[in-house]
Parts: C-alpha cells; structure tokens; sequence
C-alpha cells in the first residue's frame, strides 16, 4: 500500500509540473514570437502571465527531485546515470532561459534578443523533459554487469521518441494559448484574446494528432505499455470527449459582449483531458519505473523512511497550498494587476 501511495505522489508531482511548465514554457514562446506585433498587445499579455508564475512554476520541478530521490533512491541512481546526458541538457536550457528571461526585462537595448533566446529555449525544455519517458519503455536501455547505460543512437532513431518531442512541443503551445486566452479576457484585452484563441484553435488538433501518433508508435516500440493502455481504452475515449468539450468552449458565445468562446471552460476540459490521459499512462506504465530491470517495489525507500517523508509532505503542502491558491485567485481576479499599463502598453 505504502509503495502505490508514492508512486501516486510522485505522478502527481509530474502532472503538476507538467501542466504548469508547458504553460510557462509556451507563453514564453508566445512572447517572443509577438514580440514585433504591439498593436495585439499579445506579447505584454504573455510577459505579464510570466513575471509571476515562472518561479512558482520551478517550485514543483525541486520537490519532483526531492520525490525521487525520497521515495524510490534505488531508481533514483539508475535514473541519474541514464539520464546524465538529457538531463544536464535540460538544466542548461533551463539555466540559460531563466538568466536570459531576467534580463530581458532589465537590459531594454538586448531585450528582444534575450527574448528570442530565452522563447526557443523554453520551447525545448518540454520535448527534451518527455524524452524521459520514453526511456523508461526500456528499448533504450542496456544493463551490463548492473550498470545501466543509455543507447543514445537507439533513442534518436526512434519514432516513438520524436511522436512524444512532438507532443510535447505542440501540448506546450496548446496550453499556453489556452491559458493566455482566458487571461486576455479577464484582462479586457480584446485583440491578444482573438490572437490566442485562433492560436489554440491551431495547435488543439495538433496535440491531438501527436497523441494518437504516441500510440500508434508505441504500438510497434512499446508493446508492453501499449496492451495496458488499451485495456483502459474507455477512458482514453473519456479524455478525447473532454478535448472536444475544451475545442467547443472556444467556438461557443460568450457571456462577455465582444468576444466569442469560453476559455475558461476549455482550459478546466483541456485540464482533465490530459489528466485522464495520463492516468491511462501512468496506470500502465506500473510497476516499472525503467522496464524491465526497475520496479517501484525493487526501488521504494525504507517503509519507516517512507512514513517519516509522507508526514513532512503533508505538513509542507498543508502551509504552502493555501499560499498557491491565494497566489492563483489574486492573479486571475486582481483588476489592478490584470489591466496595468507598462512602458510597452504605452
């Protein structure tokens, strides 16, 4: 019981940063990407959305970590060492873009260069971030006298790898355009809104079809996990329902006179959609944490030590959830933060 109940927290941890990260990743893209277009004002909307939420958003990644290597130290090591490579790859991209983001506000004269950076960094980091996925599948990984060892030739020639790099990328922008649609709303910015609703209406079927393209590559590179999968085949169907829900709220009228589209419906139906989603995964993908060789019962920590961590989790998210959700309420409602003026706006 006790190891399920930390593979849970763990996958929750996942979710969270999954679904926070892409989008704080993808409005930085949308920024700079807009970055020549000021009359849309979307860039000033993508900028104020990142100026609060990006520290909060790493806050997740550090206690992922802390999880891992908590809850299941025996994988903890198998994961480090196969995932030296990708995973000083994304530490650098994630070092380059927050120094680059800071400064960009900071240095007005390198500004649009330190945005361009910092926007095709954090684009990457979401791609480069599920490759560890499909690295745990097994395919990719050769244990010689224990030792793990990542084939890299093995992982760039898969397809399986680029249909998961591709979801993630266009999940990214999904969200991200979902989230700064409804932020342009509340925020009375009518031409951002029309610009990122028409962006979410692109990238929606998109991450659609890089989804089915994961299962359909899995099907060939991953045969195990995709049996599993299918055995939960009705709520993979549920979570398509939900994705059209999210494609609708943006085609629906509005209460808000002006503006066409719910997108605060399509960010809670897109939400669910990707949590269904991943549970189908996740459900699946149990017991193994690196198939064959690492389980999560081979690898859970000591059960005295699992208790003890389990406590100060509790006791930690008991203080700093209610700090999130007043964080989150004032930066959706707060009048005076949503419609400021900045230098840009002017």
């Amino acid at each position: 019981m006790d190891v399920y109940l930390a593979i849970t927290i763990l996958w929750g941890f996942v979710f969270i940063y999954s679904i926070m990260g892409t989008m704080d990743f993808g409005a930085g893209f949308w920024s700079m990407l807009y970055i020549n277009r000021t009359k849309t004002k979307a860039t000033n909307i993508a900028n104020r959305y990142l100026s609060p939420t990006w520290e909060v958003t790493n806050t997740f990644i550090v206690a992922l970590v802390v999880a891992i290597y908590s809850l299941f130290p025996k994988a903890a090591f198998t994961l480090g060492t196969i995932l030296l490579i990708p995973g000083s790859m994304i530490l650098l991209l994630l070092s380059v873009r927050s120094a680059f983001l800071v400064f960009s506000h900071i240095a007005e004269g390198y500004k649009k260069p330190l945005t361009y950076i910092s926007g095709i960094c954090g684009i990457l980091i979401p791609g480069l971030l599920i490759s560890v996925l499909p690295i745990t599948h097994g395919n990719f990984v050769a244990f010689s006298n224990g030792r793990p060892q990542l084939k890299l030739a093995s992982l760039f020639s898969s397809m399986n790898e680029y249909a998961f790099f591709m979801f993630a990328i266009s999940s990214t922008l999904f969200l991200s355009s979902l989230l700064l649609a409804d932020y342009s709303k509340a925020s009375n910015e009518k031409d951002a809104y029309n610009t990122y609703r028409r962006d979410a209406l692109i990238m929606g079927p998109i991450s659609l079809i890089t989804a089915i393209l994961i299962i359909i590559t899995l099907k060939s590179e991953g045969r195990w996990i995709y049996d599993k999968m299918m055995q939960n085949f009705p709520l993979l169907i549920l979570s398509v329902f939900f994705f059209i829900a999210g494609f609708v709220g943006l085609l629906v009228p509005s209460f808000k006179p002006g503006y066409q589209g719910m997108p605060r419906l399509s960010v809670i139906a897109a939400t669910l959609q990707y949590m269904i989603a991943s549970y189908v995964y996740g459900y699946a993908h149990l017991p193994y944490i690196i198939y064959p060789e690492v389980t999560i019962h081979s690898s859970f920590t000591d059960p005295n030590s699992f208790r003890a961590v389990f406590v100060t989790y509790i006791v930690g998210f008991t203080m700093l959830f209610p700090g999130f959700i007043y964080f989150w309420s004032l930066f959706m409602n707060d009048k005076r933060y949503l419609r400021k003026k900045t230098k840009v706006d002017n």
